[in-house]
C-alpha cells in the first residue's frame, strides 16, 4: 500500500492517492478544482498535477472517492473521471444533503436528490476492493449527515481517510453548524475513529497548522487520543458539545461554501450553459450563516 498526498494551497485541502502499486491500481480521494471567487474562473492546474503523477506511475484509477459534499472547495471529480476513468464514490446519505440544499438553492425538479449522479453509494461496513487493499467504510456523521471515513487495509498496515471529522491534534475537530450537522453526533463518530488501533495512520482532508508548524497530511490515532485539543482522552461528550457549539457560533461561513456546495452535491458537475453559452452559479441571499 502506498499513499501520496497533495496539498491544495488555496483551500488547505489534501487530495490523497491510495495505491496498490504491485497491481498498479489506485484511488483518488477528495480531488479539488481550482476556483477564483473574484473572477468566477475555474482551472484544473492543481488536480492535473495529481493526474500526471498517476500517469507517471502507470496506475489504473479505479475509484474517485468523496468523503462528503465539501463546503470549502469545488470537487474536480468530473474532470478526474473524464481524464482517467474510475467510479465516483460517496456515502449514501448524500441524499439527505441534496434534499437540504435543493431547498436552499431552490433548484427545480430537474435536480436529482437520489444520488444517481454518483456511481457507488457506500454505507457503514461497505467494503471496496483495490487490488489487495480492502477499503472498509465507516459512517461518521456530525459535520454533515453524509460524512464517511474509509479504512484501507492490506497485509502490512491500515490507514484511514477521515474527511472533515477530525483534524491535526493542534487544530481539533470539524464544525457542526451546517444544515444537518450535530456536535453530539460528531463526538460519537470521532470515538469510532479513535477506537481503531493506535498505530493507524489518519489521513486528513485539511490541515490548518498553528504558527510555526508546516502543513502535514497525516497523524495517528495515538497522537489524537493523546493530544487533540478538542477530543483527547479525558474530554467527555458534554464538554465536547459545549465547546463545539460555542466555537461554531463564532465562525464565519467558509469562503467558498456558496459556489461549492451547489456543485458538489451534483457530483462536481458545473451548471449547464445557458443560451449565451455561459454557466451561472446561484447565490442565495440571507439563507446561510
Amino acid at each position: 500500500m502506498q499513499v501520496h498526498s497533495f496539498l491544495h494551497q488555496d483551500t488547505e485541502t489534501y487530495t490523497h492517492v491510495l495505491a496498490d502499486s504491485a497491481q498498479q491500481l489506485c484511488a483518488i480521494i477528495d480531488p479539488v478544482l481550482d476556483f477564483d471567487p473574484k473572477s468566477g474562473r475555474t482551472s484544473t492546474d492543481s488536480i492535473d498535477e495529481v493526474l500526471e503523477f498517476v500517469r507517471e506511475q502507470n496506475w489504473q484509477l479505479v475509484y474517485i472517492i468523496e468523503t462528503h459534499a465539501h463546503a470549502d472547495h469545488m470537487s474536480a471529480a468530473i474532470h478526474v473521471k473524464d481524464e482517467l476513468g474510475g467510479q465516483l464514490v460517496i456515502g449514501k446519505y448524500i441524499t439527505e444533503v441534496q434534499k437540504i440544499f435543493k431547498q436552499v438553492y431552490n433548484f427545480d425538479t430537474s435536480f436529482r436528490t437520489d444520488a444517481s449522479q454518483f456511481d457507488i453509494l457506500t454505507d457503514e461496513a461497505t467494503v471496496l476492493t483495490l487490488g489487495d487493499i480492502a477499503i472498509t467504510v465507516m459512517h461518521v456523521p456530525g459535520h454533515t449527515p453524509a460524512d464517511m471515513a474509509y479504512v484501507a487495509t492490506d497485509s502490512d498496515k491500515s490507514v484511514v481517510f477521515v474527511g472533515d471529522t477530525i483534524f491535526a491534534p493542534d487544530v481539533g475537530t470539524a464544525r457542526c453548524d451546517f444544515p444537518g450537522g450535530d456536535a453530539k453526533t460528531l463526538y460519537h463518530s470521532i470515538q469510532k475513529l479513535l477506537s481503531l488501533p493506535e498505530e493507524t495512520m489518519i489521513y486528513l482532508c485539511h490541515d490548518y497548522p498553528s504558527q510555526g508548524r508546516q502543513h502535514c497530511p497525516s497523524t495517528t490515532v495515538a497522537a489524537q487520543k493523546r493530544g487533540n485539543i478538542h477530543v483527547k482522552d479525558g474530554i467527555n461528550e458534554a464538554e465536547f458539545v459545549q465547546m463545539r457549539e460555542r466555537r461554531d457560533a463564532t465562525l464565519a461561513m467558509p469562503r467558498l461554501i456558496i459556489p461549492s456546495v451547489q456543485v458538489n452535491i451534483d457530483a462536481g458537475q458545473l451548471p449547464k450553459p445557458e443560451s449565451n453559452g455561459t454557466r451561472y452559479l446561484k447565490v442565495p441571499i440571507n439563507a446561510l450563516g
